[in-house]
């Protein structure tokens, strides 16, 4: 596990090809496992493998993150892991950071690249998607957290920036 802690990095290119279900749904269920506040699990994902709908979703994302249109802020991945919280759940961007955190490591632990985009939250203010949750059969107000993008990873895997001295203190 440190092992993986350790070598697992963001990556910024990836191969067109759709992950097997079975690793999708390994990296899920690792989501599930991950730390929350008084053991309320109030973060879910919402795993999108419809190419047209991760599109659309890229497209916002752009949008909301001002870059130029065609940019595609998924770096090319075929699966977006969308991890939202509960709205009115005080520690919702926690426990949800914990469970982007599991999906990272679960999907470098079955050979896949990953990386954390942003936006979640602005994306899910929109009706659209407000929508699109209804439509999944969802009830409740949702907060985006943060979208995991999964794939196979195009290229070599990025080197380890150097750990800065002087972060970890003992107290006692």
């Amino acid at each position: 596990m440190i092992k993986a802690m350790k070598e697992r990095r963001s990556i910024r290119k990836f191969r067109p090809e759709m992950p097997k279900k079975e690793a999708i749904d390994q990296i899920l269920e690792a989501g599930l496992y991950a730390a929350n506040g008084m053991g309320r699990q109030a973060v879910i994902t919402v795993a999108v493998t419809k190419k047209e709908l991760r599109d659309q979703i890229a497209a916002d994302n752009c949008a909301i993150g001002g870059w130029e249109e065609g940019f595609d802020p998924f770096y090319g991945a075929p699966v977006i892991l969308i991890v939202l919280a509960e709205k009115d759940w005080r520690n919702r961007v926690y426990d949800g950071s914990l469970v982007m955190g599991n999906l990272m490591l679960a999907a470098h632990a079955l050979g896949l690249g990953s990386i954390w985009i942003h936006r979640a939250k602005e994306e899910f203010e929109m009706p659209k998607y407000q929508q699109l949750l209804k439509d999944l059969g969802i009830p409740g107000e949702w907060e985006g957290i943060g979208h995991c993008a999964v794939g196979y990873m195009e290229g070599e895997m990025p080197k380890a920036a150097k750990r800065k001295e002087g972060r970890v203190y003992y107290a006692g």
